[in-house]
Parts: C-alpha cells; sequence; structure tokens
C-alpha cells in the first residue's frame, strides 16, 4: 500500500542520498539572466538558472534515461490518447519566477494541460509557466537540499503534482500542491487523480529489469 504523509514546511526528505552539489558556472561579474540561459540552449549539458546562480547538471546514466522514457512515453500516449494536452522530455526550461530573481527548472518529463499551452507564436524560449505535472529521476549523488530546493520551487510557482523517482530505491515521491505527500513502493500504481485523470500506471513495470537473452 502507498503511504499518504504530511510532509513538514521544509518538504525535509529522508530518503537515503548522497550530499553532491551541482557545477555552479562562474558568473560573468553579474548575475547570471534568462536572456544568458538562452544562449546555452542546445548543448549537451543540462542548465538550470537559480536566482542568478547557472547550474549545470550532469548527465543522466542509461538507469535513469531508461526511467524517464518509460514514465514519460505511458503519459504522452495516455495523454494523446484522451486530448488532454502535451508531454514533454528532453528537459524543457520553465520559467517558474520572473527576473530579477528568475528560476528556470528543466524537468526530466512535464505534462502541461491543453487549455494552458501557449501558442504556437510563444513556443521559442522558456515558458513563464509551472507545469502540471512533473517527473524528476533523482540521482543517487543528488543532495536532499537541492532536490528540496526545486520540489519547494515547483510547488510555489504553482505546480499541481510532482513525481520524484527514485531508480535506486524503486520508490517514488509524490507532492501535491494541496501539501499532501505519498510514498509508492514499486508494487504500487502512481495515479494521475484530478491532473491526469484516469492516468494509472504501476510501478512494477517502471521498475522492471530489462533481461538479456
Amino acid at each position: 500500500m502507498n503511504t499518504l504523509l504530511r510532509p513538514p514546511a521544509t518538504l525535509t526528505l529522508t530518503l537515503p542520498l548522497v550530499a553532491a552539489k551541482p557545477i555552479i558556472v562562474p558568473r560573468p561579474g553579474r548575475p547570471w539572466t534568462v536572456a544568458d540561459l538562452q544562449q546555452f540552449a542546445g548543448r549537451e549539458e543540462r542548465y538550470e538558472l537559480v536566482r542568478g546562480d547557472l547550474l549545470m547538471m550532469s548527465p543522466a546514466s542509461p538507469k535513469q534515461g531508461r526511467y524517464a522514457m518509460r514514465l514519460g512515453s505511458a503519459l504522452q500516449q495516455y495523454v494523446e490518447a484522451h486530448d488532454l494536452g502535451e508531454v514533454y522530455m528532453a528537459e524543457p526550461g520553465f520559467q517558474l519566477q520572473p527576473e530579477p530573481d528568475a528560476v528556470v527548472r528543466a524537468p526530466n518529463v512535464a505534462f502541461v494541460q491543453k487549455e494552458r499551452i501557449p501558442p504556437p507564436e510563444d513556443e521559442s524560449g522558456f515558458w513563464s509557466l509551472a507545469p502540471d505535472l512533473v517527473v524528476e529521476i533523482i540521482s543517487p549523488f543528488e543532495a536532499a537540499v537541492q532536490v528540496q530546493a526545486k520540489v519547494q520551487d515547483y510547488l510555489t510557482a504553482g505546480l499541481r503534482l510532482i513525481w520524484l523517482v527514485y531508480p535506486e530505491t524503486h520508490t517514488v515521491v509524490e507532492y501535491r500542491a494541496a501539501g499532501a505527500m505519498r510514498l509508492y513502493a514499486s508494487a504500487d500504481t502512481l495515479d494521475g487523480a484530478d491532473v491526469v485523470p484516469g492516468f494509472q500506471y504501476p510501478l512494477a513495470q517502471l521498475f522492471r529489469e530489462t533481461r538479456r537473452m
């Protein structure tokens, strides 16, 4: 059974993580801006902007990529079949907070409901909105404090549902805008509830091992 919890105000996460920090790119004599970040678009590295700091993230491991593709593909197929909106992968940038203390996060997978998708002429650059759903595949080397900061940024910006996938423990931590936190084990099933109505995804399918012939 999944477990429903109420997190403290600091969103403390107690799953085991090894302390590590993203690489902070040295500032060019001033805080980094959204315009600066846009110049890094298309590079192999993944960047996020957090209140003047430009963070370069480590490349995803094959395991992280596999889980992002499995869950993202399942979401995309369901969303398309029910005409609910769009699912985005490949770490798209979403501007969660405006200048001068801009925050641009790049989730592994994001879903935006149809009525909230900006018009085609606004598809260049970063969208100034929070997705409805975000999936983040958490590295074992990602520090708990940076995970908590990311969750707080999303929820403050109005995100409705977050799934943090922990490949090493085969668990998923869910946060909702209302403040509830839920821990899913590998025998449980994710539920899109009112964010992706009707979407159900067994975690046994996400965490299955690929067998060699």
